[in-house]
């Protein structure tokens, strides 16, 4: 369900950006700044309003590569990070260990259990597209519902608008699959108000 008390959230770069003041560094910050300003944004309390148009996804995640090959480039030249006493030799095998980053396509956490090899015995990954599930869905239907009625031939140009939904929070579906060697098998079944599937399409490739 839809609203502010519905509990979904998303864990996109427009996510990321839209609880962030600023960015670290000048181009991306310069981008950030236009964002906002281009989708008519107003600082409150020193931050810009949110922006939720699901498309802008796309752009957001452009800022944040803009930022990222900038911050990269800091790092780099980091006398510190390019110092020779770089090498951490483990003393112990720690045995479990969480991590949870930033990507693209959302916010993953990892979960690694191991035994006292370093073997690896459980793994438990929450990926970005795991987060993004309720939020996905909820975008696809509003898009189905908008582009298909029952006058339409629901044909591929039509079901590649209903696509970008979810193109928008995982660019590459079969990567957060993790699909070998990297197809993206795709079931549609177009339903009528009752409930009954009046046209099962598929893409098996």
């Amino acid at each position: 369900m839809d609203g502010a008390e519905s509990g979904v959230y998303s864990a996109t770069p427009l996510a990321r950006l839209n609880v962030s003041d600023c960015l670290a560094t000048r181009h991306a910050q310069e981008q950030f700044q236009r964002f906002y300003e281009t989708f008519g944004a107003k600082k409150v309390a020193g931050r810009y309003q949110p922006v939720h148009h699901r498309l802008a996804t796309h752009w957001a995640r452009l800022i944040e590569l803009i930022y990222a090959a900038e911050r990269m480039k800091q790092l780099a030249t980091d006398p510190e990070i390019t110092s020779p006493e770089i090498r951490n030799i483990p003393q112990r095998v720690a045995g479990n260990g969480v991590g949870c980053v930033e990507a693209p396509r959302g916010t993953p956490t990892h979960h690694y259990v191991t035994d006292d090899r370093a073997v690896l015995k459980q793994v438990n990954l929450v990926v970005g597209t795991t987060n993004n599930y309720a939020a996905m869905s909820m975008s696809i239907k509003r898009a189905a519902e908008k582009f298909i009625h029952t006058h339409d031939v629901v044909e591929e140009g039509l079901l590649n608008r209903v696509e970008m939904a979810f193109r928008l929070y995982d660019p590459c579906l079969s990567c957060a699959t993790h699909s070998l060697p990297g197809s993206m098998p795709l079931v549609v079944q177009i339903k009528n108000p009752r409930g009954e599937i009046v046209k099962p399409l598929r893409r098996d490739g």
